[in-house]
């Protein structure tokens, strides 16, 4: 059974800033370096930071995050937790064998001001120090953990000052998301430099990098990943007019959190709406039941469908152009505090996970809707 990330940390000891090989950090990094060789392990203690709250949480996600900048290639140096006075107070910083710099700035939300001034700073700092040769070589990268909706002023702050060749903005999924496409296609670390890196006038190595991962030969056994709609993997498919069974992710936008939205839409509206290329979307109909997965938290509601998705106005009036198909829901169960983890030791049990090892990359099952076991949905839902 693997362990937690509570258990690793109530192993360790407090994260804090104090210097010394067998410090409570350095036993955690030294964790990371020598147990967690997946990237699925890391979404797994990832999603249980941002599930908890509290400063041993935000330290272990601030680790984290640099952790990822090993996956991608960079040698990562930690910055401290907490800054003092007459030292540089950067979160990482992300050196790579192409003589380029990334200075990190991790947040576990973006729901407060946040100065771009002060992640320049610690750029202009290591470029006194001589660590980073310029600008040139630099990036200041921004990593949320949860966006919400305030992320749109950090944009904005960035827009503003004209800082966009200088500063990005990224959230903990997307690089998570990144880390796994690397190690599936086999990604270069240039590759990954193309796509952190802000543009230059020529497009031609971001188109050259998409070409190459459509062209990448794919094993065509069928998996969960690659039907275009996938079936439940169980036995127990079901007979016409049974109901069938659905897992669904919502994303957090500009505007709101992904519970806010389910809490929004499902549990006051007792409506839900997809998109035009939603796996499954003309396979559902009314009496079909479906979860909905909050992306880094877990699953936090279910519902009935009580229609099939119509190309309709929505029940509050508006006619969102993303998302036009529009279905009626009914015995709607939230538990937006009390979130089922999609940890390994459940994927160990769920049939979409048989003959895979569930410690493994597991980002496919939750990135797009699709239809689950009765057994799956019952662990997922916590309704068996």
């Amino acid at each position: 059974m693997s362990m937690t990330l509570t258990q690793i940390l109530a192993l360790v000891g407090e994260l804090d800033d104090s210097p010394g090989n067998e410090t409570p950090r350095e036993r955690f990094r030294r964790f990371l370096k020598d147990n967690a060789k997946d990237v699925g392990q890391l979404r797994d203690y990832i999603q249980e930071c941002l599930s908890k709250s509290g400063t041993q949480y935000n330290r272990a996600l601030q680790d984290l995050a640099n952790y990822i900048g090993s996956f991608l290639g960079f040698e990562v140096v930690y910055g401290r937790y907490q800054g003092v006075q007459g030292q540089l107070g950067f979160d990482g910083h992300w050196k790579s064998p192409k003589d380029f710099h990334i200075v990190a700035e991790i947040k576990t939300t973006d729901a407060y001001t946040i100065k771009t001034a002060t992640l320049t700073g610690y750029v202009d700092g290591l470029i006194s120090e001589k660590k980073i040769p310029s600008w040139d070589n630099a990036l200041g990268l921004y990593v949320v953990g949860r966006p919400d909706a305030e992320l749109k002023q950090l944009e904005n702050a960035v827009i503003a000052e004209k800082r966009y060749n200088q500063l990005r903005v990224i959230s903990i999924e997307s690089l998570l998301s990144l880390a796994e496409l690397k190690s599936k296609y086999d990604l270069s670390h240039q590759d990954t430099l193309e796509i952190l890196r802000p543009s230059g006038p020529k497009i031609d190595p971001v188109v050259d990098l998409i070409a190459g991962l459509v062209a990448e030969p794919q094993d065509l056994t069928p998996t969960p990943e690659l039907q275009p709609v996938p079936e439940a993997s169980s036995d127990e498919q079901p007979e016409p007019g049974k109901p069938a069974f659905w897992l669904t992710p919502v994303k957090s936008s500009e505007d709101e959190t992904a519970e806010k939205c389910i809490e929004r839409l499902v549990g006051q509206g007792h409506f839900y709406a997809f998109g035009q290329r939603t796996p499954g979307r003309k396979h559902m109909k009314a009496g079909d039941r479906i979860g909905f997965y909050a992306t880094t938290k877990g699953l936090v509601a279910h519902a009935t469908l009580s229609s099939s998705p119509q190309r309709k106005p929505r029940p509050d009036g508006s006619t969102p152009e993303d998302y036009p198909w529009v279905c009626s829901l009914k015995d709607a169960s939230l538990y937006l505090n009390e979130p089922v983890a999609v940890d390994a030791n459940l994927r160990a049990q769920l049939d979409a996970f048989k003959g895979r090892d569930p410690e493994q990359g597991w980002a496919w099952f939750v990135q797009a809707t699709r239809k689950v076991s009765l057994h799956d949905f019952e662990l997922l839902t916590r309704t068996k």
